[in-house]
């Protein structure tokens, strides 16, 4: 059934432009934030200044700090924070979810230490069964979305119907939602995109030019699917938003925050000085590059960029280094 009345559990840019999209499609949205004078001024003054200074938020957009009151007769819980504290954030709220509500993700990402995808995390945590998960990806940079620029992005679900519900929710004159029933395949497609933004924004550090993005938005699409068909995904969803749609605007935008990142690392910033430029933020990718890589090595899938991202962030290795390495590998054929 399409639900009317959606909550949406977390208040960073993406989440709130989220909650923008389904108030503007009609739904009555209740948001979750952590601190209290974040929902105040959602509530009160229709602006969330400190993720989206300058977007007017729709009157039937409230906010509260307390999750019970937020979660209380919602047909349908949107979950906007971050990969690697989904499993805590939800932990805390499993009691309070409603039993029949659909359960929307957001994050992009692979845990650390489980490998598992977010909607793996969700349905263990929630006790929720595969088909009452749905996931958000594809070419989604918030603030353009929430200046209402026109955009698409993928739902997926194995539960075709329960997808369709979502996206009659969230379908409005700018924001042009698509189902699939490939969730490997979508998410996978959106963590990796994070990493492979990163690469990109270190080689623009670097002084390096559209030849250079192209060919790593090429070659990191490859190894996307790569792993994606290890895992059991459609290759065509890498061919489409929730692959190289997402791919194209996160690795190219100064809007992306994981290409921002990579940017900052490449003109030889630390990662302690780019997380501190960044508002004490880790963009996605810097955490995301160790776990897929982990997951890639199990699978036995090659992952060139992933593993040279890991180094860099992780094993102090220069991107200069890092970037002469990959051009030194072995020469192959181009889909071997």
């Amino acid at each position: 059934m399409e639900p009317q009345r959606i909550t949406v559990l977390g208040a960073g840019s993406w989440g709130t432009a989220f909650a923008k999209v389904l108030a503007d499609a009609g739904r009555d949205v209740t948001m979750w934030a952590r601190r209290p004078e974040i929902a105040a001024e959602i509530s009160g003054e229709h602006t969330n200044s400190g993720y989206l200074p300058g977007i007017v938020l729709p009157g039937r957009l409230t906010a509260t700090s307390d999750a019970a009151a937020a979660l209380d007769g919602a047909q349908a819980v949107v979950l906007a924070v971050p990969s690697q504290s989904l499993r805590a954030n939800l932990t805390g709220w499993r009691d309070l979810l409603p039993p029949d509500a659909t359960l929307v993700s957001l994050a992009k990402g692979v845990e650390l230490g489980t490998l598992k995808r977010m909607s793996e995390v969700i349905a263990e945590i929630s006790g929720a069964g595969a088909g009452r998960i749905v996931v958000v990806t594809g070419p989604n940079l918030a603030r353009e979305i929430a200046q209402e620029q026109p955009a698409a992005a993928v739902l997926a679900c194995v539960d075709h119907e329960r997808a369709v519900a979502i996206q009659r929710a969230c379908s409005t004159s700018y924001f042009r939602p698509y189902t699939n029933t490939d969730v490997v395949g979508a998410e996978l497609g959106g963590a990796c995109k994070n990493v492979i933004a990163l690469s990109c924004g270190m080689a623009s550090g670097l002084g390096y030019g559209a030849n250079t993005l192209a060919t790593l938005i090429t070659r990191g699409l490859a190894e996307t699917a790569r792993l994606g068909a290890k895992l059991g995904a459609d290759p065509l969803t890498f061919a489409g938003l929730a692959g190289v749609g997402d791919l194209v605007a996160t690795c190219s935008s100064p809007l992306s925050r994981n290409r921002a990142f990579g940017e900052r690392l490449g003109r030889g910033e630390t990662l302690a000085q780019a997380q501190a430029a960044a508002g004490g933020q880790v963009a996605e990718g810097v955490m995301s590059c160790s776990s897929i890589r982990e997951l890639a090595q199990t699978a036995g899938v090659d992952m060139p960029l992933t593993d040279a991202m890991h180094r860099v962030c992780h094993e102090g290795v220069d991107p200069r280094q890092a970037g002469a390495a990959l051009l030194g590998r072995e020469r192959k054929h181009e889909w071997s």
